[in-house]
């Protein structure tokens, strides 16, 4: 099994990188699932709506995840729980909480979990994610053997711990949020291949795919200043493929950036 994974999909400049290449990568790299994380995907680069939506899946993802502006659109409430293939962090609290937190998807007569949680550590104070992993898991098929997990969380430790605590019991955890990509792509000794962070898929010259005016002004005045998506120049996308074997256990997880001083040949 070859999962293809790419990074928070950042603006229109993010949507139009996926349209471009995506379909390169996948005539390349041949993966069996592609799973892409939406979660700045709108215009202005928080949370996604449905035109946004068709547009990813058009592209050529099978699965979208969010974060932690999954409700940042009103529109996600007309269209979220009749979308298997749209999932956000299973750990949001309260009962009849909108959408899944995670979802299976039948490839080639093998099914594979996709999960996604969000972390609490200088985030927002979600549900605890380990203990909602737990309950996940348990919902589970016992025959369902390839897992994946996408973690939105802030804190490189708080990644960390998650894959030690799930290494064995998952095929993949790879960690969004921070936009931008680390270079400690590794298979655990159980088996569980890790990325703490995907990186983006957006504009390469701004902050964390936003106009740098706005944040070097903030950060020069610590009063605050609205930040905007960069909507021009060059471009950046960031991700990861990884191969599983028959049984659920990873064997190799490979970065994937394509910017203008790396650019990946496809």
């Amino acid at each position: 099994m070859r999962i293809l994974f790419l990074g928070d999909t950042v603006g229109d400049m993010g949507v139009k990188l996926l349209q471009t290449y995506l379909p390169k990568l996948k005539q390349s790299l041949k993966p069996q699932i592609t799973i892409i994380n939406g979660e700045n995907a709108t215009s202005y680069g928080r949370g996604i709506n449905e035109r946004v939506y068709k547009q990813i899946m058009n592209a050529g993802a099978d699965v979208i995840t969010l974060g932690n502006h999954a409700w940042n659109n009103d529109d996600i409430f007309n269209f979220i729980d009749q979308k298997n293939n749209l999932i956000r962090p299973a750990n949001f609290p309260g009962k009849n909480v909108p959408g899944r937190g995670f979802t299976i998807v039948n490839v080639n007569n093998v099914k594979v979990a996709v999960i996604n949680l969000q972390g609490r550590v200088f985030m927002d104070t979600l549900d605890d994610p380990f203990q909602t992993i737990d309950k996940v898991l348990k919902q589970l098929p016992s025959k369902i053997n390839h897992i994946f997990v996408d973690f939105h969380a802030e804190t490189t430790s708080e990644k960390q711990a998650m894959v030690m605590y799930l290494d064995g019991r998952i095929s993949a955890l790879v960690g969004t949020h921070t936009h931008v990509q680390t270079n400690d792509a590794r298979i655990l000794s159980r088996g569980t291949a890790y990325l703490t962070d995907a990186g983006m898929t957006g504009p390469y010259d701004g902050v964390l795919g936003m106009k740098y005016s706005g944040v070097i002004k903030h950060f020069l005045t610590q009063r605050p200043s609205r930040f905007e998506v960069e909507e021009s120049g060059r471009g950046i996308v960031s991700g990861c493929v990884i191969d599983i074997n028959n049984d659920g256990i990873a064997k190799k997880i490979k970065l994937i950036q394509l910017n203008p001083n790396n650019s990946y040949q496809v």
